[in-house]
């Protein structure tokens, strides 16, 4: 049982559960517009996830503390480093008008990680109500305008733009649990929206996303099986938030929430 305790942290704390979230997302959009199954991009934007964020999970503690790294952390470097070779490999097989379009959202993640504001002391994450946006634009652009894009497909159309809202608001909810447990441990320097406006004003902005999400689905949706399996999903971010706390269980939001865009991928299997 500890082995499999190490291993499902490992799992976690290298990313790959979030990881998956992505590639997941990728995958939903990819059979709303039944675009055929693109595994350069799919795994490029997997492996991009684990690179990324691990870089911004650790920088800090690889920079300053590189000699006394943990055995764990260490393990998760050389995990991180085999991911981006692996994404170099993937990213050889995309066009390069792909990969430019990525490099901004690639930009917005360094920039989120390191501090270039205020005399080199804050980065976009220490930005007032910033941190919440830039996460939101990098998974909603990553997950629909990337793979749309790399197929030629139109992105001026008015269901590309509702679904690219839509993934916008959903991230943004699915945000606001981890915001509302991470108060008692981030800076109070940190200003993020629960502690600005409060725990429950937090959740009651999250209902509201929810509910425009609901109404874009009725916009976007190809038929009453893609809308039925994003009532199941909205009422599981629903109760999700309702239940979100300060005192949270271990894994709460680091893997049931993060689960809910990979739920939501095997409904549409199932549906589909």
């Amino acid at each position: 049982m500890q082995i499999l305790k190490k291993l499902f942290d490992f799992y976690l704390n290298a990313s790959i559960h979030v990881a998956l979230a992505v590639y997941s997302l990728v995958r939903i959009t990819e059979i709303y517009f039944d675009l055929n199954y693109n595994e350069p991009l799919n795994y490029f934007a997997f492996y991009a996830t684990i690179t990324g964020y691990n870089f911004v999970k650790y920088f800090g503690i690889a920079k300053f503390h590189h000699r006394s790294l943990t055995q764990n952390l260490k393990i998760i470097q050389i995990f991180s480093l085999i991911c981006f070779l692996l994404l170099c490999y993937y990213a050889s097989q995309l066009a390069l008008n792909t990969l430019l379009v990525y490099s901004a959202f690639g930009l917005l993640t360094v920039l989120y990680a390191i501090p270039f504001l205020s005399g080199f002391q804050k980065s976009l994450r220490g930005v007032s109500y910033l941190k919440i946006v830039v996460v939101a634009l990098v998974w909603s652009g990553v997950t629909v305008i990337l793979p749309l894009f790399d197929t030629g497909e139109e992105l001026l159309n008015s269901t590309v733009i509702w679904m690219t809202i839509q993934r916008f608001l959903l991230v943004c909810v699915l945000i606001l649990p981890f915001d509302i447990r991470d108060l008692q441990f981030d800076a109070i320097s940190l200003q993020t929206i629960p502690r600005k406006i409060g725990v429950e004003k937090t959740k009651k902005l999250g209902y509201i996303l929810l509910l425009f999400s609901l109404f874009i689905e009725f916009l976007i949706a190809p038929d009453a099986s893609f809308r039925t399996a994003f009532l199941v999903v909205f009422f599981v971010m629903l109760f999700m938030l309702m239940r979100a706390r300060e005192t949270q269980p271990k894994y709460y939001s680091s893997f049931f929430v993060e689960a809910i865009p990979i739920f939501w991928w095997l409904i549409l299997i199932v549906f589909d």
